[in-house]
């Protein structure tokens, strides 16, 4: 799951600039993603997830990591891209809801790129995505998820990367 978990702080991290939705607003007067979501923000938190992906593949020949799955360069596409989709997909609901960039929406928050990681690797390269992602692995992501979302919003926001520790 690196190589889903890394897009959004990296997205945050490497962001700014142009934003994707050119600043339009939908049909109900709100704008479509806001501010938060821009292009550099996207191809560099795709960039950096494909690289922890890259990593991770190149370290699979490695004894230590032979438990772990086979990652391919395709499917660490999928999870990298997904991840900030389903982010941005969060976004645009979050925007109809009225909940301003950096407002809390619990539980969505925690798990939209997950759903948008896990949507892209199924649709993407399902036979990775089935052999993958078993009903245990797929409990312990959503166990992990939250904690570790808390965690590294906390940090980001500590090192002025982000406007709220959430």
């Amino acid at each position: 799951m690196l190589p889903a978990y890394v897009p959004n702080s990296a997205a945050a991290a490497v962001g700014g600039g142009i934003p994707i939705d050119g600043g339009h607003t939908w049909y109900d007067g709100k704008r479509i993603l806001g501010d938060g979501k821009t292009i550099r923000g996207f191809f560099g938190g795709v960039a950096c997830g494909c690289i922890i992906g890259i990593l991770q593949i190149m370290a699979q020949g490695q004894p230590v990591f032979s438990m772990l799955p086979k990652l391919n360069i395709f499917s660490v596409l999928l999870l990298a891209t997904g991840a900030l989709v389903g982010d941005m997909v969060k976004s645009f609901f979050k925007r109809r809801a009225g909940i301003e960039r950096g407002g809390k929406w619990p539980l969505v928050d925690q798990y939209d790129f997950v759903a948008g990681a896990f949507l892209f690797l199924f649709v993407g390269n399902p036979a990775f995505a089935f052999s993958v992602l078993t009903v245990p692995v797929i409990i312990a992501i959503l166990i992990i998820t939250p904690v570790l979302h808390r965690v590294v919003n906390i940090i980001g926001y500590k090192m002025g990367v982000k406007d709220v520790p959430w």
